[in-house]
């Protein structure tokens, strides 16, 4: 099954409608994203809870790190510069934290409030290598600010 991104952000918008609640938010995108695709083995959220620092929060699949320092991994490279991070070989990128040994590529999207600031970083992990492009960061970007940055 691969993933209608259309008919996904209709879903997440009509699900989400007048919630305000952060761990709610994040809980019904994680499920929802989660289910809509075969490639997605892995998906979730890391909270920004300190300066520099993201923990665990909703996600769907196996056991994920509790706490990720901003300076190490691909999540951790996503809250520091704010930046989506698509990594088609998780073993080729420096500092990978290998939280499954199941995964193969990754893709980790910054989460924005509505002044703009990190609040999250959104993770997907595929155990299938080369699993996401820019179409999905492009979708799943949108997806995330239609629900967070408004």
């Amino acid at each position: 099954m691969t993933v209608d991104y259309d008919t996904l952000a209709k879903t997440i918008a009509a699900l989400t409608e007048g919630e305000t609640d952060q761990v709610a938010l994040m809980a019904t995108i994680a499920c929802e994203v989660h289910h809509a695709d075969d490639r997605f083995d892995w998906t979730g959220f890391y909270r920004v809870t300190a300066p520099g620092l993201l923990k665990i929060g909703p996600y769907q699949g196996g056991h994920g790190c509790l706490v990720i320092p901003f300076e190490r991994g691909v999540c951790g490279a996503a809250a520091r510069t704010g930046e989506v991070q698509l990594v088609p070989d998780v073993d080729a990128f420096p500092g990978h934290i290998a939280c499954a040994s199941s995964t193969r590529s990754e893709l980790v999207l910054p989460v924005r409030d509505a002044s703009g600031e990190v609040i999250a970083v959104f993770d997907i992990d595929s155990d299938q290598p080369d699993a996401f492009d820019k179409e999905d960061a492009d979708n799943l970007t949108r997806i995330l600010a239609q629900v967070f940055a408004c």
